[in-house]
């Protein structure tokens, strides 16, 4: 009976240490979840700009190549030796300037003894028309001689065209290239030599969507450049194509810029940027403040917090508004006499408590037009909405935040953008 009692009484203690773990479980993981569901996490400080109308200044974006206005790669006529290079690369060179010689040895001989002959045949054709005049010469003879003498002349027009074919001249005057020949080479017709170009006025060719070919025409402003940040160069629309590719639906585009520093180069690649009308009146933030998500484009915007609940509470009973009157009154008479001292001490605290709390809402946005940082939005904000521009991949919807505009990353970027 005694050992039965004892067993009773240890396993009531067992179950009352079992059921004492698990109530002690039970509260602090009841207490943890009710910790972290009141809590309310710091704010946030974030960079805004509120959203005003502005000056916009559309333009049809484009990437395209740059070539020399007047450039070719300049080939030999004939086939022969090289026997001289009047050039070296990037040598400025004038119009007719003489850049390559081929051998001509068997020309000029050719010239000359063809020079001889037709010397003779002038010769026989004077001796003719002279014996015809004293009537003793026949109009055959006179016409054979004539005849020969024209022959004689033509072949030395041939011979010395042949002779020029050894030379190679420069078209126009430009900047040459690296020689892709060497001395004693043999060349035959067509093979290249070098390339030249006119440094001083570059073409740039782009395409554009055929949607936008309405927008353009001959003589609108073309600013180009390596990136669309650095928009260092301005020409303008010099053609249109007037075919639109049936495969691409693509238009061709020629504009015209000058280069007299000579920083562009044929076959550059190049940002293009054809500017239009100026508009007014347009929504528009910087770039940073836009979130692309799988649900869309999205801004956050800085709304007043709403007051809490129970903050607007019911008056205080009147037992506790007289305890609190009594309790301010000693207060009160001795802030009397320090009353001017005390002043700017006591205004920072009061606004520091008087300062207005801001939470986040998460717009979606539709986006249009871009242009030097900043993107147009067509729908979803007005004007006056404070909009974040820094720090939104630590956001979320309803989030306390804290404005700081000391900083804002946007207006640097945007200023590097306009520069």
């Amino acid at each position: 009976m005694k050992r039965f009692f004892i067993i009773a009484v240890f396993l009531i203690l067992l179950a009352l240490v079992c059921v004492g773990i698990v109530g002690f479980n039970f509260m602090r993981d009841a207490g943890i979840k009710q910790y972290f569901a009141t809590m309310k996490p710091p704010a946030a400080t974030v960079s805004t700009v509120v959203v005003k109308p502005s000056e916009w200044t559309p333009g049809v974006e484009a990437i395209g190549t740059v070539n020399a206005v007047r450039g070719v790669d300049l080939t030999v006529e004939t086939s022969g030796i090289v026997k001289n290079i009047l050039f070296h690369a990037n040598q400025k060179v004038a119009t007719d300037a003489v850049l390559l010689q081929l051998d001509d040895a068997v020309e000029k001989a050719d010239l000359v003894a063809q020079k001889a002959q037709a010397a003779s045949d002038q010769a026989a054709l004077t001796r003719a028309i002279e014996l015809q005049r004293r009537g003793v010469g026949t109009d055959a003879t006179l016409d054979a001689a004539r005849a020969a003498a024209d022959a004689s002349a033509a072949q030395v027009n041939k011979l010395q065209a042949v002779l020029d074919q050894k030379q190679l001249s420069a078209p126009f005057g430009g900047t040459v290239g690296i020689p892709k020949i060497d001395i004693g080479q043999y060349l035959a017709p067509g093979n290249s030599v070098v390339t030249i170009q006119d440094l001083d006025t570059m073409r740039v060719d782009f395409t554009v969507p055929e949607q936008q070919l309405p927008l353009l025409k001959i003589g609108q402003t073309v600013k180009l450049g390596s990136s669309l940040a650095d928009m260092s160069f301005a020409g303008s629309i010099r053609g249109i194509d007037p075919k639109i590719d049936p495969a691409s639906r693509l238009v061709s585009i020629r504009g015209e810029v000058a280069n007299p520093e000579g920083k562009l180069t044929p076959g550059q690649f190049v940002q293009i940027r054809v500017e239009l009308p100026q508009e007014n009146n347009v929504i528009s933030v910087p770039q940073t403040a836009v979130t692309t998500s799988l649900y869309g484009d999205y801004v956050f915007v800085v709304v007043p917090a709403k007051p809490a609940e129970g903050a607007a509470a019911a008056p205080a009973k009147p037992d506790e508004q007289k305890a609190a009157a009594d309790a301010a009154k000693p207060q009160a008479d001795a802030s009397k006499p320090a009353d001017n001292a005390t002043k700017p001490a006591d205004a920072k605290p009061a606004d520091a408590a008087q300062q207005q709390a801001f939470t986040i809402s998460q717009i979606f946005v539709k986006l249009g037009r871009r242009n030097n940082g900043m993107v147009e939005i067509v729908e979803g904000l007005k004007d006056g909405d404070q909009v974040v521009t820094a720090g939104q991949n630590r956001l979320f919807n309803g989030m306390s935040v804290a404005v700081d505009n000391t900083i804002d990353p946007s207006k640097s970027a945007n200023k590097e953008v306009q520069q």
